[in-house]
């Protein structure tokens, strides 16, 4: 069997007092689209950096293709793609030179053929003559992984490669990855859009620099620790205190005009029916209280709020 694409053992990561990374340990199998996901100062983009060997790890070890990615660093170059957080397109050159230059500097010296043919997949073909700071935010993100994917990696790591991107961008963003996944390369990104990550085949949920829980968003979902009531009432926040106070509920939280109330397991019906009485004794405008999946911002939310986390369940 072929060794694992990304391997991170017991890998910490100090920055003078700061602990970025704290003994994480997780593995990426090569022709999967893996997510680590987690909010700003999680440890993702440190993770990231690890494993294209911008950072040596204060301790545990960190392989890439089966290779050490600091020791290996100028092997790895040719079969690694990275987007980093400020990827740095060239806004006085065009869209073609862009390409060509990335392409160059991994030493392509025959790259027409792959050049025309992510133009065509970017949808970018008209504009390949037009100056990189000319192009939209979501065209400039489609040029850059165009950058990225012109050397053919086997693995590309992406860090938040849609944020800041528009909801339309994104789509289209995604739809080129799942393509290239289709043809077996190995996409690892970081995202703090829990919607994103439904779209991994695996995901990390990090926080401090742990790996909080690590399978498949389906059985994240359905290791949810309790059951879940969606609260839509007027006053949200009588409502909040309410469900807060309610028996077999043990944790609440706000999700735009719905609130997300947690339960002991078993205890949603009982639940949902008690706060349905006392909002509407107390006058609230009720429009619903109803027993909902998790999603995968409940199941994060319910990880990080637990004193005590239990360990990341690892699925091959």
């Amino acid at each position: 069997m072929s060794s694992p694409a990304i391997s991170f053992t017991g890998v910490q990561k100090h920055f003078g007092a700061t602990q970025a990374v704290a003994g994480l340990s997780l593995a990426v199998e090569r022709g999967e689209m893996f997510g680590l996901i987690g909010p700003d100062g999680a440890g993702k983009t440190t993770t990231i950096r690890l494993a294209c060997g911008l950072l040596t790890p204060t301790a545990g070890t960190v392989r890439v293709l089966g290779r050490d990615p600091v020791v290996d660093h100028r092997a790895l170059t040719s079969h690694v793609g990275y987007l980093s957080q400020r990827f740095s397109l060239y806004g006085d050159l065009s869209v073609d030179e862009n390409i060509a230059f990335f392409a160059e500097i991994h030493g392509m010296t025959d790259f027409g053929a792959r050049r025309t043919r992510l133009l065509d997949m970017m949808q970018l073909t008209p504009f390949r003559n037009r100056l990189a700071d000319r192009l939209s935010g979501g065209m400039k993100q489609k040029l850059a992984l165009a950058c990225t994917l012109v050397h053919q990696p086997e693995l590309i790591l992406l860090d938040e490669p849609t944020t800041g991107v528009d909801p339309v961008s994104r789509r289209e963003f995604w739809r080129l990855l799942s393509e290239f996944l289709a043809e077996g390369l190995t996409i690892v990104m970081t995202t703090p859009y829990l919607d994103e990550a439904e779209r991994c085949g695996r995901v990390a949920l990090i926080s401090d620099g742990r790996a909080l829980a690590l399978d498949t968003p389906h059985r994240l979902r359905q290791r949810y620790p309790g059951e879940l009531i969606e609260i839509l009432a007027h006053p949200k926040d009588a409502a909040l205190r309410f469900a807060a106070t309610t028996a077999g509920v043990v944790g609440v939280e706000v999700f735009g005009e719905r609130l997300h109330a947690q339960t002991v397991p078993g205890g949603g019906a009982a639940a949902a029916a008690r706060i349905l009485d006392v909002c509407t004794a107390a006058g609230l405008s009720v429009t619903s209280v109803r027993q909902v999946p998790a999603s995968l911002e409940d199941v994060f939310i319910a990880r990080v709020g637990s004193s005590s986390p239990p360990p990341a369940e690892v699925s091959s």
